[in-house]
């Protein structure tokens, strides 16, 4: 443990901001995977489902959760299998 105030701060946000980042790409990993399962079943809201799962990519990829060629390739396979 960090004895300087400043630094004792610092960890205390980066486990906050730790917390956020998990979330936000557990949540986009868990919409990835709704998308993709309903594609393959043809269910109604299998479109919903992909506009969700491409809008948390993109978020993900702005805030630097994942590399943005990462994110348009994972957008590029939903999008052809949903075609």
């Amino acid at each position: 443990m960090p004895n300087i105030k400043q630094a004792i701060k610092r960890v205390r946000q980066n486990e906050a901001v730790n917390v956020q980042n998990s979330m936000q790409k557990s949540a986009m990993r868990t919409a990835m995977k709704k998308a993709e399962t309903a594609l393959q079943n043809n269910d109604e809201n299998a479109n919903e489902l992909l506009k969700d799962a491409v809008q948390k990519l993109d978020k993900a990829a702005n805030k630097g959760l994942i590399h943005k060629n990462t994110a348009a390739r994972q957008k590029s396979r939903l999008t052809k299998k949903a075609q």
